[in-house]
């Protein structure tokens, strides 16, 4: 009975022991026949063990232009003074929503647009850097609605699309009310293409297939009392022509129905190259 008891005893002892992450040391006998008693060592640990991320912590962000992860604390840049492309453009698009940007968009990261980021952080209490990081970006579009194609390009540059059928053959000034561009075409192929814009609502630009019948270059509406210079007129009173209410606000006036170009050295190209009888087609 003895031996059973000292049995049990040892074996709490062991189960006491793994379950404490503990060092059992085995019963061994000394030169006399007796039992060693059974001896529990607890191993110290010589350094604290290394401390990984709290509980639903996340890694900093990479910066997106550099590819390295930003400081503790700091915000990745998204676009700074040099950057163009779609993202940019639509960076001014709500610059100008909230009056920070007059200028634009035009899809590349000028000194202007730096200017208005830089006014815009120092409004809101953020660091003044004319960099267009993540922070930025987020108390920007809480403050902006979501831009429309023709906030986007508002003065112009955007893709055109696809030349109507019949604008294949011939001379043709090919307008698109779809892409709002003007494509001068010969046998098919387009030689020039401009941005334009079209009457309101209450005087729209007229579509179908015309011929150009007249052109003067220092023409001034009589009806309106303002100027068209290079005025080439395809149906009635209505002509594409220069204007410099687009070239100064963009899509955000309109025409009394005649197609007007912003781009003065390309109309003025145009007015040189085209001649009377030349079809024109307007077309969505």
């Amino acid at each position: 009975m003895r031996t059973t008891g000292m049995g049990r005893g040892f074996a709490a002892l062991l189960v006491l022991a793994m379950a404490c992450g503990c060092t059992v040391q085995g019963s061994g006998e000394d030169g006399g026949g007796r039992h060693l008693p059974v001896r529990i060592e607890v191993p110290k640990r010589s350094t604290p063990p290394a401390q990984g991320p709290g509980p639903g912590a996340t890694p900093s962000a990479q910066d997106p232009k550099s590819g390295t992860t930003p400081p503790s604390g700091s915000a990745a840049v998204l676009w700074s003074r040099g950057d163009t492309g779609p993202g940019v453009r639509e960076l001014q698009a709500r610059l100008r929503q909230v009056a920070w940007l007059y200028d634009g968009p035009t899809g590349s990261y000028d000194d202007l647009t730096e200017g208005a980021v830089k006014g815009f952080q120092g409004k809101r209490g953020l660091p003044r850097t004319g960099r267009t990081d993540t922070v930025t970006w987020k108390r920007l579009k809480a403050m902006t609605h979501e831009p429309g194609k023709w906030e986007l390009y508002l003065m112009g540059g955007q893709p055109t699309d696809a030349p109507d059928p019949r604008c294949l053959t011939g001379r043709v000034l090919c307008i698109s009310k779809t892409s709002r561009t003007l494509r001068w075409m010969i046998d098919g192929r387009t030689l020039t293409t401009v941005s334009v814009r079209f009457g309101s609502v209450g005087t729209p630009t007229r579509e179908g297939v015309f011929r150009v019948y007249w052109k003067s270059r220092h023409h001034v509406s009589t009806l309106y009392d303002s100027p068209m210079p290079y005025a080439m007129f395809f149906s009635g009173g209505q002509a594409v022509h220069y204007s410099a209410d687009f070239a100064a606000h963009g899509y955000a006036g309109g025409s009394h129905g005649c197609v007007n170009v912003r781009d003065e050295g390309a109309i003025a190209s145009l007015f040189a190259q085209v001649r009377n009888g030349d079809k024109v087609v307007v077309h969505w």
